[in-house]
């Protein structure tokens, strides 16, 4: 090959490379400013109950919206104990912010202490019609503070009854040092998960029915830091508190 077409053919590739679309941005909020986005999220208050006390885990924090807050361009979730009762906030784009596949990014930095269990995770939009875990839940992060540097990647499907069966626990030393990177690639076959950018899990489904796989339908955020519960405690640790969860950002594109 001479030079002349070597040269052409680099430049064509580069070209083709440089030209090729980007993926849409679908969703995106990087926490700028100093409220939150109303037109993306809502607050999420209470215990749960009359009709889901304890949110269903047996939690032990009260969810206010003063416990959410924006802070040098995060969103900062704070759990704190008052008394003898524990305060945290939590928040979802449910009726707002709702979508159907995609890859879901989310930068973030996690807090640490025995009772601590911070999450990022969504929800079938249907949830109001079917219940869960009909609509089906995608966990995209799970954190437990009595479990120092693990990290869960965890779907709810009717056919395991609401159990984590469809489940993998990481092992990442040091994960509570800095900010990490978690990403979900939802797609209508398979569920893929990464952190910092390493593949940990796939979900395919042994049937594609709405028992088996109910994530072929649009699905809302949410994003909290517990206290206790089945999952989080039972114990905790008093001293830990106040205690933050921060949120650089989270992105949604088309895959």
């Amino acid at each position: 090959m001479n030079g002349t077409l070597k040269a052409l053919l680099t430049l064509t590739i580069f070209l083709c490379i440089s030209c090729s679309p980007k993926a849409q941005v679908v969703f995106e909020d990087n926490f700028e400013g100093d409220q939150l986005n109303m037109d993306y999220w809502s607050y999420e208050e209470g215990d749960g109950c009359p009709n889901l006390c304890g949110w269903g885990n047996n939690e032990r924090q009260i969810y206010n919206r003063d416990y959410v807050s924006l802070e040098d361009g995060k969103l900062v979730i704070e759990a704190v104990k008052t008394g003898d009762k524990y305060f945290s906030g939590k928040i979802n784009t449910k009726d707002k912010i709702e979508f159907q596949y995609g890859t879901i990014e989310v930068r973030l930095k996690l807090p640490e202490g025995h009772g601590l269990w911070p999450a990022v995770w969504m929800l079938g939009s249907n949830i109001d019609e079917v219940g869960w875990p009909g609509a089906g839940e995608i966990d995209i992060m799970e954190y437990v503070g009595r479990e120092p540097n693990t990290v869960y990647s965890s779907l709810h499907t009717p056919a395991s009854h609401g159990e984590t069966e469809n489940s993998k626990k990481t092992i990442i030393e040091d994960i509570e040092e800095g900010y990490h990177t978690f990403k979900t690639v939802w797609t209508e076959d398979d569920i893929q998960y990464f952190v910092d950018g390493d593949h940990v899990y796939t979900f395919i489904p042994k049937a594609y029915d709405e028992a088996n796989y109910p994530f072929r339908h649009p699905f809302y955020f949410l994003i909290n830091l517990a206290v206790g519960g089945n999952f989080g405690g039972p114990e905790v640790d008093d001293t830990i508190f106040p205690a933050k969860f921060y949120i650089d950002w989270i992105k949604v594109t088309e895959n």
